[in-house]
C-alpha cells in the first residue's frame, strides 16, 4: 500500500483504520484479526480516540484499551501509527465533560489518559475531536505545542473544525513560528450527505472551500465514513443521510464502472477519495474481514482521469446546493 507523510515524519499508509467498535463489536480474537490482516496489506495508521466508544453502554474507552490490549499482545507497537482524538464536549449522561472541554489542561489530560489506556509512551498523532470557538486558539495552539515539547504527542491535527477556525488557527501557527495542523479529519465520501444538520451538529464534511483550503495548503483529509456507510453497496440503511436522486445518479454510474473496471462499487468510491486533490487518506471502520479487505483494495485501482473528472462533475456543488460553510 502507498504511503504518504503526514507533518514532519509520520510516514502513513494511504487507507487508515478506524477503530470506533474496537472493544465493544470488535474485541479479543476478532480485534486481533482485524488487526493482523490490515497490517499484512500495507496498512499502519490507527485511528481512536478518548470517547470511543460511548455511544454503547459503559463504553467510553473501550476502543484505546482494547487497542492497547492488542498492542501487547501481538508485540505491534513498533509496526504502527496511532492517531487518537481528544477534546469533545459532553455526549450523553455515558461521557459527561467538563465544559471547558478544550482548556489546556483538558487536552493535556485526555492526551494523558489516553497513552494510559494504550499503554504507550507517546501518541503519533493527537487531533482534537471538536471546536470550542469560546478557546482562543492561541490559546489552544500553545497548549499543542507543549504536548510536542514535552514528547506527549509527535504531530497534531483537527478534527470537524470549521474553515475559519482552521484559517485562524494556521495563522497564529505561522505568526508565532509554530506548527500548524498535521492533517485534519472530516466526513468525506464521494456521496454527498444532505446538508441539514444530523444528530451531532458539531460533525462536518468537505466542502468545496474545505477541499481548497487543504489543497492550497497541501494538507491531507482524514475522511471518515469514506464508504457513505455503504450507500455504494445499496446498503438501506445509508439512505437517511445520503439517500437522493443525485446520489442516486452517482451510485448507478460507479456500478456500471464497476463492472467496467472488475471492482466493487465501494472499491470505485474509495479508489475516487484516494486519487484526490487534497489528498484524502479514507478510514475504513470495519470488524468484517470480508468488507476490511474488500475496501483496501482499492489502494490497488487506478481511475482513469477522465472517470475522476466525470465523477466530479456528477458531484459538483451547484447541483447538490452546498452550503458556503
Amino acid at each position: 500500500m502507498r504511503r504518504l507523510t503526514v507533518g514532519a515524519e509520520l510516514c502513513v499508509s494511504h487507507i487508515g483504520l478506524g477503530l470506533g467498535g474496537f472493544g465493544t463489536r470488535v474485541r479479543g480474537a476478532a480485534a486481533e484479526e482485524v488487526l493482523s490482516r490490515y497490517l499484512a496489506a500495507g496498512g499502519n495508521f490507527l485511528d481512536t480516540a478518548h470517547c470511543y466508544a460511548c455511544w454503547a453502554p459503559e463504553g467510553a474507552g473501550c476502543s484505546e484499551r482494547e487497542l492497547g490490549r492488542c498492542l501487547q499482545r501481538l508485540g505491534l507497537r513498533s509496526e504502527v501509527l496511532i492517531a487518537t482524538k481528544g477534546g469533545h464536549p459532553t455526549f450523553g449522561e455515558s461521557y459527561l465533560r467538563p465544559e471547558a472541554f478544550l482548556s489546556p489542561e483538558r487536552i493535556e489530560a485526555d492526551a494523558r489518559e489516553s497513552m494510559e489506556r494504550m499503554g504507550v509512551d507517546r501518541i503519533d498523532l493527537y487531533y482534537l475531536h471538536r471546536d470550542d470557538p469560546r478557546v482562543p486558539v492561541d490559546e489552544i495552539h500553545d497548549a499543542l505545542e507543549s504536548l510536542v515539547l514535552n514528547g506527549i504527542v509527535r504531530e497534531t491535527g483537527s478534527s470537524n473544525w470549521s474553515l475559519e477556525r482552521l484559517t485562524a488557527y494556521e495563522a497564529c501557527a505561522r505568526k508565532v513560528g509554530g506548527r500548524g495542523f498535521a492533517v485534519n479529519q472530516y466526513q468525506w465520501s464521494l456521496a454527498v450527505p444532505r446538508w441539514e444538520p444530523g444528530s451531532d451538529p458539531t460533525t462536518r464534511y468537505v466542502t468545496s472551500k474545505l477541499a481548497a483550503f487543504h489543497r492550497e495548503q497541501k494538507l491531507p483529509i482524514a475522511a471518515y465514513t469514506p464508504t457513505a456507510q455503504g450507500f455504494f453497496a445499496g446498503r438501506s440503511h445509508a439512505d437517511g443521510n445520503f439517500g437522493t436522486d443525485l446520489n442516486q445518479r452517482l451510485r448507478d454510474r460507479v456500478s456500471a464502472l464497476a463492472t467496467e473496471l472488475t471492482a466493487t462499487p465501494t472499491q470505485i468510491a474509495l479508489a475516487w477519495l484516494i486519487q484526490h486533490n487534497p489528498v484524502a487518506i479514507p478510514l475504513l471502520g470495519t470488524g468484517d474481514i470480508a468488507h476490511l479487505m474488500e475496501g483496501l483494495g482499492a489502494a490497488d485501482i487506478l481511475l482513469p482521469d477522465t472517470v475522476v473528472q466525470e465523477l466530479n462533475s456528477l458531484r459538483s456543488p451547484a447541483a447538490f446546493g452546498e452550503p458556503t460553510e
